[in-house]
């Protein structure tokens, strides 16, 4: 993308945006990234410490996650291995595309942070929208985190329980909705009342662990299956042409990691767009990896029977499995408090932003304000998590999102970034990239509307 003259948008100052505001909207920085904080000094002159390599494994970090649990079910819903893996590559030449896109925009724009490159280079509504879309996301990804945990719970507690009809009977220990209110209260709501999340990058290498090993051990199990697991049936088309795009909101949802990818491009040693395309492109080769590997072996182990957590399909006392759910437990708790970090930080950004709060004001008020955010964050997530126990109702939804920051806000930023530009005359690169980016947003705004229009209508109304 050859760059222009021109200026990018930057109406968002008209929002009163003080430089305090600012600092304290960053959010959502990837759990292994450290930034240099923008300002009139170092701005420009500041090179981060992380190799390409070293991007290479966050990118990959943050785009695998619990969302590989729902892949073998996608697999089924798409029509088969075919239709799976075709439905992938076609989506993540999109998605590196997108990634791309915002590392030029963050250039462009001098911005450090996925929200605030589409407040510099779209303007306000769609920097507004691009918040709430975040603090959506992210509240929609809490919910799924304790769904998890309530769903691998039930099959420890099973292999626990020398006696199988006494799970889920009238024992209260053994009940779904204690052992994840304990489980929360306890572990996740400690975790995430501090300001700071400093354990961030421990959890991050536990995720990673805690990834590879599930997809491993579903691999194994497919090769060497135990003799319970039959699969019922094994589709190899899908049913209607529709139910293709029924798998999108789970691939959106597990290589969605664009949010976090402007600052992993700022952290760099050489952040330059050529260098920046080859790391996406060999971190989302990984990515696909370990994303097709567990959904062709969970598909092709249990078929059209398979659960939406794929875990859920194997036996409580599989010890290999077992140790798979102790992973995700772990990954997932201390996952929750990240993410419930980003979503707050939004919030209070949008807070300072609206209200224009003085400095000495916010911090008076700021513990309290975080504490009421916090405890409201964590009941609602937890209430909507005990009576939506199906993983896959809220991936649906939240995965219409994703689809929002693969495929949307990017778009929109190549469009704007383009139209900034001052040429004499517009080259065929330059009508080829607006194309590009009007199809973006098409296919993106297409694939949101899609996924919600089929969680509202048949997921949340079943």
């Amino acid at each position: 993308m050859a760059q222009g003259t021109g200026s990018i948008n930057s109406d968002y100052k008209d929002w009163e945006w003080s430089d305090d505001a600012g600092e304290r909207a960053r959010l959502l920085q990837s759990p292994s990234v450290e930034t240099v904080p923008k300002n009139s000094e170092s701005q420009g002159n500041s090179l981060g410490a992380t190799s390409a390599l070293g991007a290479v494994f966050i990118v990959v970090n943050a785009a695998l996650g619990a969302g590989l649990l729902n892949f073998p079910a996608a697999f089924s819903m798409a029509g088969g291995v075919a239709a799976g893996i075709a439905l992938q590559m076609c989506m993540l030449i999109f998605i590196i595309g997108g990634l791309v896109i915002l590392a030029y925009c963050s250039q462009a724009s001098n911005e450090r942070t996925y929200q605030e490159v589409v407040w510099a280079v779209c303007g306000k509504v769609p920097g507004v929208l691009c918040e709430v879309a975040i603090a959506v996301y992210t509240f929609g990804t809490c919910i799924a985190f304790l769904i998890i945990i309530g769903d691998q719970q039930d099959k420890i507690i099973a292999a626990l329980v020398k006696d199988p009809e006494e799970v889920g009977s009238s024992r209260w220990y053994t009940d779904r909705k204690f052992t994840i209110s304990i489980t929360a209260f306890l572990l996740i709501l400690p975790l995430s009342i501090p300001k700071e999340i400093g354990f961030q990058k421990y959890a991050s290498s536990l995720s990673v662990i805690g990834t590879w090993y599930v997809t491993a051990v579903i691999i194994i199990k497919y090769i060497w299956p135990d003799k319970e697991l039959v699969p019922v049936e094994i589709p190899t088309s899908p049913s209607t042409w529709t139910a293709v795009f029924n798998a999108m909101p789970t691939i959106c949802f597990g290589f969605q990691c664009h949010v976090s990818s402007v600052p992993v491009f700022n952290s760099m040693k050489q952040p330059e767009v050529k260098t920046w395309g080859a790391v996406v492109t060999a971190a989302m080769v990984i990515a696909l990896f370990v994303y097709t590997g567990t959904g062709i072996c969970g598909f092709l182990t249990f078929g059209a029977g398979v659960e939406q957590d794929v875990l859920m399909s194997y036996p409580s006392n599989d010890i290999p499995v077992a140790l798979a759910r102790a992973f995700i437990i772990l990954c997932v708790l201390t996952s929750y408090p990240i993410l419930h970090f980003c979503g707050r930080a939004v919030l209070e950004g949008l807070w300072l932003r609206y209200t224009g709060v003085t400095v000495e004001e916010d911090v008076v008020r700021e513990r309290r304000r975080r504490l009421l955010q916090t405890i409201s964050w964590f009941l609602l997530t937890l209430l909507l998590a005990l009576f939506i126990p199906d993983i896959g109702k809220v991936i649906s939804v939240i995965g219409g999102l994703a689809a929002c920051f693969i495929f949307v806000f990017p778009g929109l930023c190549l469009i704007q970034a383009k139209l900034s530009e001052i040429q004499e005359t517009r080259a065929i690169s330059w009508w080829a990239q607006v194309s590009y980016g009007v199809f973006m947003v098409t296919l993106g705004a297409f694939i949101f509307g899609q996924t919600t229009a089929n969680a509202i209508f048949v997921d949340l109304t079943a």
